[in-house]
């Protein structure tokens, strides 16, 4: 039997050749970390390779209206949002004619969200136009990215677009009384919608209201008189808005104004005496004339709606079968239906006596001439001691009612 060394030198034997057959076969021996019985490094040909990167996606825009589209309805209010990033500039142009054929070319304005990811315009659009919607963003990496899209818009007739205007006019100064006046040439029948987009901002601040006198009208006034001094702004934003019955807005418009101090003329037809009250203060007497009977003088608070150095009055103006021609001076209109502050020297003999004229309060030309100078449109004219009233809408009587009967006429 083999001994205990033999045995161990048999082992010793048959590793070494072992070994041997390995590197015969391709093995390879490799490398121990000084001290350590670390695994063996793995060769370059065998280290995994990193996964290529994936490419950013590009920001893209949607749209509210298609590429090519026809017959965009103009109450359209264009809008864009953009995916995988973000919006930093769009641009809404257009080209249209005018009423007399001549082209223009016009930039509907909007606005960019807060997180940069949707536009708005802020205007909505014009019958006939041909429209190029220009957009640009950039995605997470800011690689940017452009998108246009052209549209054109329905066509309207004349009887299908509304056009508002605004009165007082820009930059003019009124009386504390005076309404804000807008008026349409084609009739409103979405006046709830058309008095959203109606706006009126006063400096100092006063609660106010609009009232519709018919679908072709509707007014402004404060709770309580203009304050003096108040700077008053009011834009109609109507353009393109739908009116109903077929018919669109047609231009958005604006004005603004100033309120001057307060002037209050107050008339008692029955002592035929009428007292000018300038900031609260009794500032002159002037005697007066008033309408005689069966052409009453109106009784209520009306306001300054013109003024007129000279005009001429006739008795057909009015239906009066009593003949008279007369060229007048210094004509303050105070209702629609023909009632006026002038000087009347043929009827001197009346002031402070008696009502003899058609309707009209006269007085001398001297104080017709001292109110003429100065007085505003709007400044109001308070009558009293007659039985006849004001008539609904005659003029600017939106001072003979109360605040909470003048907001019933609110579409809101």
């Amino acid at each position: 039997m083999p001994t205990r060394g033999m045995r161990r030198l048999a082992g010793a034997a048959g590793v070494v050749v072992l070994a041997t057959i390995l590197a015969a076969c391709g093995g390879t021996t490799t490398k121990q970390s000084a001290g350590t019985g670390s695994q063996p490094e793995a060769s370059a040909s065998t280290q995994p390779s990193a996964p290529p990167a994936e490419k950013p996606n590009p920001v893209t825009f949607k749209p509210n209206v298609k590429d090519g589209a026809s017959n965009v309805k103009v109450d359209t209010l264009i809008t864009v949002s953009a995916d995988w990033g973000t919006l930093t500039k769009v641009k809404l142009t257009y080209t249209n004619k005018d009423r007399q054929g001549r082209t223009q070319h016009g930039t509907v304005a909007g606005k960019i969200s807060q997180d940069h990811t949707q536009w708005t315009a802020s205007g909505r659009l014009e019958p006939a136009a041909a429209y190029k919607l220009t957009s640009v963003g950039k995605n997470h990496v800011n690689q940017p990215n452009t998108h246009t899209t052209t549209f054109r818009t329905q066509k309207l007739r004349l009887d299908q677009q509304t056009y508002p205007t605004l009165y007082p006019l820009k930059g003019w100064h009124v009386g504390v009384g005076m309404p804000v006046v807008l008026t349409f040439d084609v009739p409103v029948r979405n006046k709830r919608e058309f008095e959203k987009n109606l706006h009126v901002k006063s400096s100092p601040a006063q609660a106010g209201t609009w009232h519709w006198y018919s679908s072709k009208e509707a007014r402004y006034r404060p709770k309580n008189y203009w304050k003096p001094g108040t700077k008053v702004s009011v834009t109609a934003n109507l353009n393109g808005l739908y009116a109903g019955n077929g018919i669109y807005g047609q231009n958005s418009t604006k004005t603004h104004f100033t309120v001057g101090r307060s002037q209050i003329t107050k008339i008692n037809l029955a002592s035929h005496v009428a007292k000018v009250y300038r900031n609260g203060k009794h500032v002159r007497t002037i005697y007066v004339s008033g309408g005689k009977p069966g052409w009453q003088t109106r009784s209520g608070v009306k306001l300054i709606m013109d003024k007129l150095y000279t005009t001429k009055m006739t008795n057909a103006m009015i239906g009066a079968r009593e003949h008279y021609s007369l060229r007048v001076r210094y004509a303050m209109r105070i209702t629609s239906s023909g009632e006026f502050l002038h000087a009347a020297p043929w009827n001197a003999a009346y002031f402070g006596r008696r009502n003899a004229s058609h309707g009209c309060v006269g007085m001398s030309t001297g104080n017709a001439a001292w109110l003429f100078s100065r007085t505003l449109i709007g400044d109001p004219v308070v009558t009293t001691g007659s039985s006849r009233g004001m008539e609904y809408g005659n003029g600017y009587s939106d001072w003979n009612m109360s605040y909470a009967q003048y907001k019933k006429g609110s579409a809101l």
